[in-house]
């Protein structure tokens, strides 16, 4: 469908994520067997009568969804962490060590229980993007306008886009002045002036005055459908990361029933082989893993940030290259004042005073940016006795007789100022020159202002070996000015949203490993494409849905403990698999050369087991210290 077509749907068509494969909603029947293993968790450790077989029987019932998935694992020749559990499950049973076998069990369906409560709403990116559309549109028809639905419009219709309502077409203004946020689009920090013949976007906000636009794109065509579209592609296309405890335990089940074949080969000796089958499990590894990642997502969300499963937990062990958003990421995304230069004489009050009551009447973001300062430091805003606004200039008003100027360069040059020995205009800001009586009293500075906590973030992650970059729609001497206050060396600036899907593409196919952190709609295609999204918490609800990462609030030094969790859950499952390596070669060879009872064998795989239970343990979230109060 082009922009020719005399006609366009204005709903985008989702992916039909029924036909997914796995399913991460958590149902009413996990609930029920997680109670009843942990029931008979309880009754077992009271000793109570028959006890034996209430562990059985709630190992076999509670266990059931790790044999069938280990069966099926089975038959497509494939060794993973349930058919690791499912042996060790069964030769502690076998061995009538049936508590292990009950807490094991226990274990891990708490942990699969979680994964699927946090990647149940991981998804609704594409859903909740749609849904942010206007479903209706009022359209000119001669004198008239008419309430027609967005799925009706057609190429060359004049909308009317009233003030604090969402664009639904791309256009071209006809008619009318406003302002418009464009962040969801662009990713520029500020609002956009629109006069005639600028260009408006769809799922963009009208701020202030009323336009007439002329509609040159409808539903998929617009910047809006395709950031919708690249979202889709993303998620579809995302392949599967084998878990790292699959991957391990795969391993350790090979070398197991391998040994056992190889014992009963060489000796015969079926005790012998059944002491090797017990002794090499891989119980360590299957059990520690989950509750390892159990306490990593744990101990983030105590931290400040939400993981929607450990498999993200995981990739965001092995990241190398974090890429920055701008706008609302790493600055706060509102204008602010944070200069103000005093010519001629004047004061600091009076030049912010006078900005003030000219800006008083004005809808343009920057005059909000003067009234607010005005209002900090306790001034008298007052209304101005003549106002006449020159779109994409500035003021022009009458101030207890006097003629004030608040504006910019142009503005002044229009109207006989001197402004060539004024000091050289600075890339990093946007400025507002102020005038009166054919005199500049005074340059405001107005800047979106980096959040204080981002430098320190960025040393963080580059004293862990990580690289920043920085992307953003935004200009690039303002990008570039960003960067260095951060020492951000890698910077791309002006990119649209699919660009940056793109740039995140090119540094993955460099062999990169890359987390991209956002907060807007425009984030959202890249923040799919990137092996982890993170999300800041105040950001949009698309940008939230789409992370794989939620960071609670706007501070990213929680970015970095996240990341610095995630490395020790990674440590911590290493040791876990090589202490349980370590175990499996030495009791191997004890039980081939008869050394090891079954007996012996079981004790020392419950041993090692929940020792390598207790190291997962460690990362597990402690209670918050109590604050002591004391009195003098």
């Amino acid at each position: 469908m082009t922009a020719t077509n005399s006609k366009a749907e204005s709903v985008v068509p989702v992916a039909d994520h029924q036909q997914e494969p796995e399913s991460h909603n958590l149902d009413k029947l996990d609930l029920i067997r997680i109670v009843f293993v942990g029931f008979a968790v309880f009754l077992c450790w009271l000793h109570v009568p028959y006890f034996n077989v209430i562990a059985i029987a709630a190992t076999l019932v509670g266990g059931y969804p790790i044999f069938a998935e280990a069966f099926s694992n089975l038959l497509e020749k494939r060794m993973t962490m349930e058919l690791s559990m499912s042996i060790a499950l069964f030769a502690a049973l076998a061995i009538s060590e049936t508590f292990t076998a009950l807490l094991i069990t226990f274990f891990v369906l708490i942990a699969e229980a979680l994964e699927k409560l946090t990647m149940s709403r991981g998804r609704n990116a594409i859903e909740h993007l749609v849904s942010l559309l206007p479903q209706v549109a009022f359209v000119r028809r001669g004198d008239a306008v008419e309430e027609v639905e967005v799925s009706h419009l057609q190429i060359g219709d004049i909308v009317v886009i009233k003030p604090g309502s969402n664009v639904p077409i791309d256009g071209m203004v006809v008619s009318g002045h406003s302002f418009i946020d464009q962040s969801t689009i662009t990713g520029e920090s500020m609002p956009s002036e629109k006069v005639v013949a600028s260009h408006v976007y769809a799922g963009t906000i009208n701020q202030s005055g009323t336009l007439d636009v002329r509609t040159t794109s409808i539903g998929q065509d617009t910047a809006f459908g395709k950031i919708i579209h690249a979202v889709e592609n993303a998620e579809l296309s995302k392949a599967p990361v084998q878990k790292t405890a699959d991957r391990l335990a795969g391993y350790l089940v090979y070398f197991a029933i391998g040994c056992a074949l190889l014992t009963f080969l060489l000796t015969t000796n079926m005790k012998a082989t059944i002491s090797v089958v017990i002794v090499a499990g891989a119980c360590g590894i299957a059990a520690g893993t989950p509750l390892a990642i159990l306490g990593g997502v744990g101990r983030a969300a105590r931290s400040g940030s939400i993981i929607k499963g450990g498999l993200f937990l995981e990739l965001l062990s092995q990241i190398d290259t974090v890429v920055f958003d701008k706008t609302g990421t790493l600055t706060y995304g509102t204008p602010t004042v944070i200069d103000l230069e005093c010519l001629n004489g004047a004061s600091e009050a009076t030049v912010l005073e006078i900005a003030a009551a000219a800006e008083s009447v004005s809808e343009h973001p920057l005059g909000k940016a003067i009234i607010q300062e005005a209002r900090n430091k306790s001034l008298t805003v007052r209304q101005p006795d003549h106002f006449n606004y020159a779109p994409g200039k500035g003021i022009i008003c009458k101030l207890d007789g006097d003629q004030v100027l608040v504006g910019n360069r142009n503005l002044f040059k229009e109207n006989g100022y001197v402004v060539e020995s004024l000091p050289t205009m600075r890339t990093e800001t946007s400025e507002v020159l102020i005038g009166k009586s054919q005199k500049i009293i005074g340059i405001i500075h107005i800047a979106d202002v980096l959040r204080p906590e981002a430098k320190q973030a960025v040393a963080d992650l580059k004293a862990m070996g990580i690289r920043s970059v920085l992307l953003t729609g935004d200009a690039e001497s303002i990008a570039r000015s960003i960067a260095g206050k951060l020492a951000i060396t890698e910077i791309a600036a002006e990119v649209l949203p699919a660009e940056k899907q793109e740039f995140i593409k090119k540094l993955a196919a460099s062999g990169r490993r890359v987390a991209m952190v956002g907060d807007g709609v425009n984030d959202a295609p890249a923040l799919m494409e990137a092996s982890v999204g993170v999300a800041i918490g105040s950001g949009t609800d698309v940008a939230r849905e789409s992370a794989d990462v939620v960071l609670i609030g706007n501070d990213l030094g929680r970015l970095v403990e996240t990341i610095r969790i995630a490395h020790r859950c990674r440590r911590i499952i290493m040791t876990n698999f090589i202490g349980t390596l370590v175990v499996d070669v030495v009791g191997v060879l004890l039980a081939a050369f008869g050394f090891l009872s079954p007996l012996t064998a079981a004790f020392i795989h419950v041993s090692s087991e929940l020792l390598f239970i207790m190291n997962s343990a460690r990362l597990l979230p402690g209670k918050p210290a109590k604050t002591k109060v004391f009195n003098s």
